[in-house]
């Protein structure tokens, strides 16, 4: 009788995964991460640089708080030259269009004069002098420190003019809006960057700055009242000579842009 064929063996069951080979491991840090892992050659986006004020990628709002930040500063650009021709001719535009304090002292000394109506001029000034402001609180609130970081980076003057606001903005709070229109060379937007950075609400940040742009509005109305015809004679001089002014202002902006464009240029 023949003996059985021995039985042959099971097959053995697969082996289990490796677990600790699929689980991704942490980076020790050793590795390329972030931008490192993309191309070095390739070329910025537009918004990916430093002296931007954000940090990443902007959103909508900040698009669009960074174009009407540009476009106060082409504004301000295109008006300079205009001014002394504007002081000569109609200094009630120029306070609407610029909340010039020149075109104050000049309304009240015509005023004392009786000439034009001094309440339509402080109505116009305080709207010209605020009528950016809340750009820059918006600023302020969206970027923080990158609104100040990028103001004070033009120049060292800048700088030293931005940090002199900035302290004073966060020592004085509230006053320190106040104190913007009185201390000669402070810039305002840094002041108003600093306060809505620190948590000022929009209607109390208005508040505040309408009514000292019409304090001191009405208080240079008042020094033009009290100097009276001879600011109107000085100002008869200026307009004679407002287009001089004005083709030697507009040289300057020239220059000026040019001169920078060639420095950044240099830079990047």
């Amino acid at each position: 009788m023949p003996e059985p064929e021995p039985a042959s063996p099971s097959p053995e069951p697969d082996a289990a995964p490796d677990v600790d080979a699929a689980t991704p491991r942490p980076s020790d840090g050793s590795g390329p991460t972030g931008r490192e892992q993309d191309d070095p050659d390739a070329p910025r986006e537009w918004w990916d640089d430093p002296r931007m004020p954000w940090k990443g990628r902007p959103g909508r709002q900040d698009i669009a708080c960074w174009a009407a930040f540009s476009l106060t500063g082409v504004y301000a650009l295109v008006l300079l030259p205009l001014r002394p021709v504007l002081l000569g001719a109609n200094p009630y535009l120029l306070a609407a269009l610029g909340g010039s304090r020149v075109s104050a002292v000049t309304i009240g000394a015509l005023a004392a004069t009786g000439v034009g109506f001094w309440p339509l001029g402080l109505l116009l000034g305080t709207f010209g002098a605020v009528k950016f402001d809340w750009i820059y609180w918006w600023a302020g609130r969206l970027w923080g420190r990158g609104m100040l970081e990028m103001a004070s980076g033009r120049s060292a003057r800048a700088a030293r003019n931005a940090d002199r606001a900035e302290r004073l903005a966060q020592r004085f709070g509230v006053a320190a809006i106040a104190l913007g229109y009185v201390i000669p060379f402070l810039p305002g937007a840094i002041v108003y960057a600093t306060v809505a950075a620190a948590g000022m609400s929009l209607r109390k940040f208005l508040v505040v700055d309408v009514l000292s742009a019409a304090v001191t509005r009405g208080l240079l109305i008042w020094l033009g009242w009290s100097i009276g015809e001879p600011a109107v004679h000085v100002l008869e001089v200026v307009a004679q000579y407002s287009w001089y002014l004005s083709i030697a202002l507009l040289v300057g902006v020239v220059v000026t842009t040019v001169r920078q464009s060639r420095r950044r240029a240099a830079q990047a």
